[in-house]
């Protein structure tokens, strides 16, 4: 162990797994503070990474192998960063953990779940489906661990959980803790949200059962999603064949999002491919202002383009709507290339939804300065902290890597100070 003071990570996707796997691989204590119960962030949502189509759980597997392998890294889930004083070298940290109430004893036999009488919606799924109060998040979840949910669970009134567990792990009467840490740098790794499709009513986000959002997609395609991967419309589970893409869903707009989510062209061009490997008769229609593909994606670009069942029109939808008799979409757009405005009926609409940080809904406890749009400010931030991969602008999963990788020089370099 080399001499010198932990450093924090605060957020444990992607970014954060990478940030302190790196340091403690270097030789310095991390902890990891997540907020949700589980590891590995919106990465673990995704079906597929782009451009090369492999799923996203091998790269999280290696990282949480490294992560059990070194006992220099420690984490709390359900963790919320209350305070943070102190200077480069020397931050005190308090930190707020959330009751799981389930302890180590859990073993993941699902007793619990299959015992529990309440359902909510599945948060890990964007809600296209129900889980139990007592729930796993996946069943690649790490750490494999049951959590009982605080707002729908009933408490000592129902106790069917506990009375189901053979060995002992559920306490209904665990309590939030606080716990005070000292570290000499830390790492803001909270990442992203969704954009709130229900403020686009043009779309008809939230209010049409068979418009969902780009991430729903992804859950949808997902072997361990609501539909074990296959892509059925919500509304009467019928396979969906012929879906309409509809880029910049929020984002390139004064009036939601100024700026471009940088991810969502690529995003949909491969959720084209999901759907056109899965149905060999199927259709795409991807509504764009202008596709951006950068760099190395350029490639994936032409591949998907070069598809004649996917086409690519250039221009604005300007409204969806529904047929209530069957269910189908309607979608009203500009054909710019073409000249002539167009109308046409789908399965399914999928919304490319924008990326906001999640420091927009959420600041964190710091005296950081942030963007209109809620990005954090770099140059405000205090020496010995920093920020990473979203929170400072939308980036892709590689360029976050490579950003924590930074990060963690960075916050070795502080630590030792």
């Amino acid at each position: 162990m080399t001499e010198g003071k932990t450093v924090l990570v605060v957020g444990g996707g992607m970014s954060g797994l990478t940030t302190a796997v790196e340091v403690a691989e270097a030789g310095y204590k991390v902890i990891i503070a997540e907020k949700t119960p589980y590891l590995g962030g919106r990465v673990a949502q995704l079906n597929k990474y782009f451009p090369k189509l492999c799923p996203p759980n091998c790269g999280l597997e290696i990282n949480f192998k490294r992560i059990k392998n070194n006992a220099d890294v420690s984490f709390y889930t359900l963790a919320e960063v209350e305070k943070i004083s102190g200077q480069e070298g020397d931050f005190d940290v308090t930190l707020k953990i959330n009751p799981r109430y389930v302890n180590d004893k859990c073993v993941g036999c699902n007793a619990c779940a299959e015992a529990c009488p309440v359902e909510m919606p599945n948060e890990f799924n964007f809600g296209l489906n129900k889980t139990k109060a007592a729930y796993i998040p996946h069943n690649q979840a790490f750490p494999f661990k049951y959590a009982i949910d605080g707002k729908h669970c009933k408490g000592a009134s129902c106790a069917k959980c506990v009375e189901a567990c053979k060995y002992d792990a559920i306490d209904l009467n665990m309590k939030p803790e606080t716990i005070n840490i000292n570290v000499g740098a830390i790492a803001l790794a909270t990442g992203w949200d969704l954009y709130d499709v229900t403020k686009l009513d043009n779309l008809g986000g939230g209010k049409i059962k068979n418009v969902i959002t780009n991430m729903q997609m992804e859950r949808l395609a997902s072997p361990n999603g609501s539909t074990a991967g296959k892509i059925l419309r919500p509304s009467d589970d019928k396979e969906a064949k012929n879906i309409a893409f509809v880029q910049c869903a929020g984002s390139r707009d004064e009036n939601h999002l100024p700026y471009c989510s940088f991810i969502c062209c690529m995003a949909s061009l491969k959720q084209a491919t999901y759907l056109r490997e899965q149905y060999p008769d199927s259709k795409a229609q991807i509504f764009y202002i202008d596709i951006r593909t950068p760099g190395r994606y350029e490639q994936f670009y032409w591949k998907v383009k070069d598809d004649p069942n996917v086409t690519l029109t250039k221009g604005k939808v300007a409204k969806i709507t529904e047929d209530p008799s069957s269910g189908d979409v309607i979608v009203e757009a500009e054909d710019i290339l073409a000249g002539k405005k167009i109308k046409a009926r789908f399965d399914m609409v999928v919304l490319a939804a924008g990326m906001v940080p999640s420091t927009k809904g959420s600041k964190i406890s710091a005296d950081i300065s942030y963007t209109e749009d809620g990005f954090v400010k770099p140059s405000s931030l205090k020496k010995g902290i920093y920020a990473v991969g979203t929170l400072k602008s939308p980036v892709d999963v590689a360029k976050s890597v490579q950003d924590a990788t930074g990060v963690a020089i960075k916050s070795i370099q502080s630590a030792r100070r």
